[in-house]
């Protein structure tokens, strides 16, 4: 994979009818269905106003950055992707990344966090009844994540998920590597600036 020299910022606008957290959720969606239509895994996304301070309400912000080559980038944005998110947000012009950015992964961190889902698959693994299952999976299992996250439903069920999204160390160099259908990736990182 190439090195991602350019970003695109998306922000989302103040509406009265919708919160931000609805209309990131649905311009997360439409990026989603965008990268997985065009087989992207060359464009990165970052939140650069995220916040995942243990004590502080846990966001990522209004400005979602997508990070990538020119040709690339241009390349999604030529696409109408943003129809019916264009009067919510304000995208900027293709730009180049600072020289002096530094670098970190934006990953997606998943959570088994549904005690009585973890007790329902216990069961037909090893084949237990309900109450060993109980004994071995208390109620105190249940994690609660403590990561920024956009509210999704999934395309394929129909469920509703969080897509937590943890933003790594920062690093003096680019890591290369496949972004994944979100624009996240566990291993290649994006500029941070």
């Amino acid at each position: 994979m190439t090195m991602t020299t350019h970003y695109i910022d998306i922000t989302l606008l103040p509406d009265p009818e919708f919160s931000q957290a609805h209309l990131l959720g649905a311009l997360v969606a439409k990026l989603h269905r965008a990268l997985v239509q065009g087989q992207h895994t060359d464009i990165g996304v970052s939140y650069p106003q995220h916040i995942s301070q243990p004590l502080a309400r846990r966001t990522l912000g209004t400005v979602l950055r997508l990070h990538g080559t020119p040709e690339v980038l241009q390349r999604l944005m030529a696409r109408d992707w943003l129809k019916g998110m264009r009067d919510h947000t304000r995208v900027t012009a293709l730009r180049p990344v600072p020289t002096d950015a530094l670098h970190r992964t934006v990953r997606r961190r998943q959570f088994k966090t549904n005690a009585n889902r973890l007790r329902r698959r216990r069961m037909l693994r090893k084949n237990e009844t309900a109450e060993q299952a109980a004994a071995a999976i208390p109620d105190s299992a249940e994690r609660r994540p403590d990561l920024p996250f956009v509210q999704l439903r999934s395309s394929s069920t129909g469920q509703p998920f969080c897509l937590c999204v943890e933003h790594g160390p920062l690093l003096p160099q680019h890591v290369s590597g496949a972004f994944n259908a979100y624009g996240l990736a566990h291993e290649a990182t994006v500029p941070w600036f």
